[in-house]
């Protein structure tokens, strides 16, 4: 294929990969609403987590016996295992909006709801209880499964004195390493149809990844671009236009136009390189997670080629046996509403290590009424973990201990 070459004079050639697409965990296909309440994904997360932290347990004390919350006895050591709930004082409830008395809360929404006199909460199917000791409340989010070393105090309550987390899953063997260079490029927040959104630079980003951008050696690199993805929040339509009513014609295009504008640019590198494009939260898919791939009609120009790919948010994919796991952003900017962190890392590298993509969901983030599973626990440790749509580039290696 033409296209793929870089600059067929110099002799450039762009590398390849093989690609293999692991989304369908996130796949909705045959599920269907009946009206299913959110308690049976809790019911299935804390059974498939719970058999893993069993397992953890000879490892961590053995000597202690495991018990469920209404098995605890006052003064007895032991473990129990079960779904953390975080009782959050300043945590908006759509009640308290509706009520006709008014509350002392503050009206301006604070950005984090934390708040010094929150406490959590220990449930499994048997009961649940209140939980003291050393285990932070800043740190935990409700829907997270851990085991607890404690015992019951005479107030009632669980004295927390050790915590057991999954810790990083296993992870599938690195490929023995290769002699060439390949890069994968991952672009969030484009926003296209935005005021803030800078059209040109996106042509240079387009004409830097194609390959017609400057000299032999910034070539060179281009070459060894070996696939794209865009995570989420790719186009922006005016606020105004969405009021529920019936669009006029000029409100029609004005609403389609950023849609065509994204679908011209990514026609240019889907003509290259396999490109994956993930929906947002302020892309046209649906709300709750897992969202699904964006409608190909939308992109008539990119998916006439085979290298476009619309996949799903959580997206899963592994590139010469090298997983890429990742999200559009809403599931660690959630835990920055409802926990607290020195830094926006320390939020992604707790959902690996408590081995769950979005613990906050169904409780504060929205997501499917799953019943019989949870797709969003990390059964295999991707090799690169990602997230889009942050204020700012940040990475860390994270390795078991």
């Amino acid at each position: 294929m033409e296209a793929m070459e870089i600059d067929s004079e110099k002799n450039l050639q762009r590398k390849h990969s093989t690609y293999n697409l692991l989304d369908e965990r996130f796949e909705i296909q045959k599920e269907m609403y009946r009206g299913q309440q959110y308690s049976q994904i809790y019911f299935a997360r804390l059974h498939m987590m719970r058999t893993l932290l069993y397992s953890l347990v000879p490892n961590w004390k053995p000597h202690l016996p495991v018990c469920t919350v209404l098995g605890l006895e006052k003064d007895k050591e032991c473990i129990v295992v079960g779904t953390l709930y975080k009782h959050m004082k300043l945590k908006p409830c759509i009640l308290d909006e509706y009520s006709k008395t008014r509350s002392t809360t503050p009206l301006v929404k604070p950005h984090n709801f934390v708040h010094p006199d929150d406490h959590l909460v220990l449930e499994d199917e048997s009961g649940r209880v209140k939980l003291a000791g050393m285990l932070s409340p800043s740190v935990y989010v409700t829907g997270s499964i851990v085991g607890l070393h404690g015992k019951e105090t005479d107030a009632g309550d669980f004295l927390v004195l050790d915590v057991l987390e999954a810790g990083l899953p296993p992870q599938i063997e690195l490929p023995l390493k290769s002699r060439e260079d390949k890069y994968v490029v991952f672009v969030s927040g484009l926003r296209v149809g935005s005021s803030s959104s800078n059209p040109l630079q996106f042509q240079l980003l387009v004409d830097h990844i194609t390959g017609h951008l400057g000299d032999e050696k910034e070539q060179g690199i281009a070459a060894q671009i070996v696939h794209v993805v865009i995570a989420g929040n790719s186009i922006e339509v005016p606020r105004g236009l969405l009021n529920g009513q019936n669009l006029a014609s000029k409100d029609q295009s004005r609403l389609s136009e950023p849609i065509k504008e994204l679908d011209i640019l990514l026609t240019q590198i889907a003509a290259g390189l396999p490109l994956d494009i993930m929906p947002g939260l302020d892309d046209p898919a649906n709300f709750a997670l897992p969202q699904q791939p964006l409608n190909r009609c939308l992109f008539p120009g990119s998916s006439a080629y085979n290298t476009f790919r619309s996949c799903t948010n959580p997206h899963c994919f592994d590139l010469d046996d090298i997983r890429f796991l990742g999200t559009s952003g809403q599931n660690i900017d959630d835990l920055e509403k409802y926990s607290e962190a020195k830094d926006k890392l320390e939020f992604v590298e707790r959902t690996l290590r408590w081995r769950h993509l979005a613990p906050t969901a169904p409780n504060t983030l929205g997501c499917y009424p799953f019943t019989d599973r949870d797709p969003f626990l990390i059964e295999s440790c991707p090799h690169v973990y990602f997230i889009g749509n942050q204020d700012k580039y940040d990475s860390r290696l994270v390795k078991v201990e």
